[in-house]
């Protein structure tokens, strides 16, 4: 296991560094009342396909790059950087349902797509009940002549409104099930929630007597974990590249502004401030690199450092946004200032797929299952 990445990651990385930084800007969002539309969603996707973004981690054998999740943690991790408003994340996350979910045949037709950038999904698991951590069991599937049809609602839908297919956990009697979803059919809907991070699109699909396709694969009971894990990683990605960032602006913020006739990163208060980010940082950035190399390995250990990494870099980022604020002082609680996007992105990482103490509980029974079979 070697933590130290190599010259091809770091090519990677600041190469799609440079292109985030260049494409997109943040400043129109700086304004009260800034919405998910202001951020323009999706105007800069035909260029990301052109970099081959959808279809990085997609095996070669269906069309992708067939590349590594720490590739994937590279990419990911500038968009979190910059704040870029592109719906990957629920494009990943509907190759992922479909690549564990599907039949070969059905791989082939959808995840070729995706990687071309044809094909944007987005995959609805939760409901109002559910914690984000699990699949709720609000839509019910039913099987007829003319096929499958859904009937129900799933909330906090990340991507739905830009997708154009969704992916959807619904309940057949007893067993959850996945199904694939025209985004533009009779019975389906999707409505915008008011998301506290307006750089990222969540809604609530509801879905009446919509047709969809069964996908029909083996071990549909492992689906979910399974694509758990890898959004972990996503979102730890972008929350450990999100506390660099922080620090970086608080950095040169305390180097440039000028109090009592020295710069305020002189004051020991300051010098704390940034000493904590920097240590949640380190933190942060080693797991998403353990994570991203247990997933590419298959290592067995791999949902235990996916759970890791989320639960510790999303609680990190919290930390860092909010002492971040703390060294602008008065200035950073303004709208003119883009420090309360980065605080409400890491507000909602830290939910979006359940709390921190979700992942910490997968974390114990995964140590405890690990102690039984050793015993």
């Amino acid at each position: 296991m070697n933590f130290t990445l190599s010259e091809d990651h770091e090519a990677l990385r600041d190469s799609a560094q440079t292109f985030l930084s260049r494409e997109i800007d943040l400043s129109k969002l700086l304004v009260p009342g800034a919405t998910v539309e202001q951020a323009g969603y999706d105007a800069t996707w035909a260029k990301v396909v052109e970099l081959g973004w959808p279809g990085i981690v997609i095996p070669e054998a269906y069309g992708g790059l067939g590349m590594s999740y720490i590739d994937l943690a590279m990419i990911v991790g500038e968009i979190g950087r910059t704040l870029a408003a592109i719906p990957l994340f629920g494009t990943l996350a509907g190759a992922w349902a479909i690549e564990k979910a599907g039949s070969e045949a059905q791989k082939a037709q959808y995840l070729g797509k995706v990687a071309a950038g044809e094909l944007k999904l987005a995959l609805a698991v939760g409901d109002a009940g559910s914690t984000g951590a699990d699949v709720g069991v609000d839509v019910k599937a039913v099987s007829g002549a003319d096929g499958w049809r859904l009937s129900g609602t799933k909330t906090f839908v990340v991507d739905a409104a830009a997708a154009d297919s969704l992916v959807v956990a619904a309940l057949d009697r007893d067993q959850v099930r996945y199904f694939v979803v025209d985004r533009a059919a009779a019975g389906v809907s999707v409505e915008l929630l008011d998301w506290r991070d307006i750089t990222r699109q969540v809604g609530t699909v509801t879905l009446t007597d919509a047709p969809a396709e069964l996908l029909d694969g083996d071990g549909a009971d492992e689906v979910w974990p399974w694509v758990r894990d890898r959004l972990y990683l996503v979102l730890a990605a972008e929350s450990a590249a999100g506390v660099e960032k922080v620090l970086d602006d608080a950095v040169q913020y305390a180097k440039d502004r000028i109090a009592f006739g020295r710069p305020i990163g002189a004051f020991q208060a300051i010098k704390h401030q940034l000493a904590e980010i920097v240590g949640l940082r380190e933190c942060a950035t080693a797991g998403v690199h353990y994570a991203a190399w247990a997933l590419s390995e298959n290592d067995a250990r791999a949902p235990l450092a996916a759970a890791i990494a989320q639960s510790y870099a999303s609680e990190a980022y919290r930390e860092a946004t909010h002492r971040n604020i703390q060294v602008f002082g008065a200035i950073g609680f303004t709208w003119e200032m883009p420090n309360h996007l980065y605080y409400k992105r890491a507000r909602s990482n830290a939910e979006l797929l359940g709390a921190s103490r979700y992942q910490r509980e997968g974390i114990i029974r995964f140590l405890e299952q690990e102690s039984a079979l050793a015993a």
